[in-house]
């Protein structure tokens, strides 16, 4: 195996386009190292990208909104308050992510990367309309993250291709967010229904919307009109109802030995309900 240290994207890219064959980028290395202890990956090259200028920072963009480095653990997100503030729910589904020594290598493009249907910082990601800046031979590009993911365990990237930063737009005035999921167990576990949902208020009305629901579909998936559903409302009963109607019948689960697709699709409306009134509370500056 041979193991590469490139100083900049543009490099990294093109030592992937030279190999001939299997290539793993490596950030937090809490699913690649994993995948090659276990013998299910053994790639030919390793390409570290830690060394790239940059890829451990958090910035403010010039439109008010953040770019965060590929390398950026989950524990260095929940120590940035400016952020924190902005987006509770993009840093608090990343920080369900494993372990407290997990969340010390554990990289929100690793996440995203390692294609899970269940990953709990996507819906977060996708609910705050995030993109990702993906880095090739031919250049880069800006895709939103709803379009990276694929299937369980693929992703829309070109062999060759690494994402470069993630960034995340201006949070703006009367607006919050938050992620909650279901799991069996308290800690550690993989998300049996995964939900985030982002919003704003004009006054107390909602008057924009985006929910995601993970662990439910072979993608995380955007459900606009759990969305419709409150827009226009001040999240009476008879929106929150609309709202889990409309979660529960966009959930596709499958049944495993974690939960039925019954009752992930049951639970799908009990979570989009209670994320919502979370980000609503936010919203209105009760809690971050």
């Amino acid at each position: 195996m041979h193991y590469h240290t490139p100083a900049t994207f543009e490099d990294a890219v093109k030592i992937a386009a030279d190999c001939g064959g299997v290539t793993r980028f490596l950030a937090g290395g809490t699913d690649v190292l994993v995948q090659m202890r276990a013998g299910a990956v053994i790639p030919n090259d390793l390409i570290d990208l830690k060394h790239v200028p940059g890829v451990r920072d958090i910035t403010r963009t010039p439109e008010g909104g953040w770019r965060i480095g590929i390398a950026v653990s989950g524990a260095e997100l929940g120590a940035h308050d400016a952020l924190c503030r902005d987006w509770p729910g993009v840093v608090e589904g990343m920080e369900l992510v494993g372990s407290t020594q997990v969340q010390g290598r554990a990289t929100l493009v690793g996440n995203l990367c390692n294609g899970s249907p269940a990953a709990d910082s996507v819906p977060g990601l996708v609910a705050a309309g995030a993109t990702v800046t993906v880095t090739g031979v031919n250049g880069s590009r800006e895709v939103p993250v709803a379009e990276i993911p694929a299937g369980p365990g693929r992703t829309v990237l070109q062999p060759g291709e690494v994402i470069s930063a993630i960034s995340l737009p201006a949070r703006g005035v009367n607006g919050g967010d938050a992620y909650q999921r279901f799991i069996p167990r308290t800690e550690m576990d993989i998300a049996v229904v995964g939900c985030a949902v982002n919003l704003r208020l004009d006054g107390d009305t909602i008057s924009e919307a985006r929910v995601a629901l993970g662990a439910v579909a072979p993608t995380v998936i955007t459900v606009q009109a759990a969305a419709d559903a409150i827009i226009g409302t001040t999240l009476d009963d008879v929106a929150l109802d609309a709202l889990a109607d409309a979660a529960r019948a966009a959930a596709n689960p499958i049944s495993d030995k974690r939960g039925t697709a019954e009752f992930r699709t049951h639970v799908s409306g009990v979570l989009a309900q209670r994320v919502a009134r979370l980000a609503y509370t936010r919203a209105k500056g009760a809690e971050k």
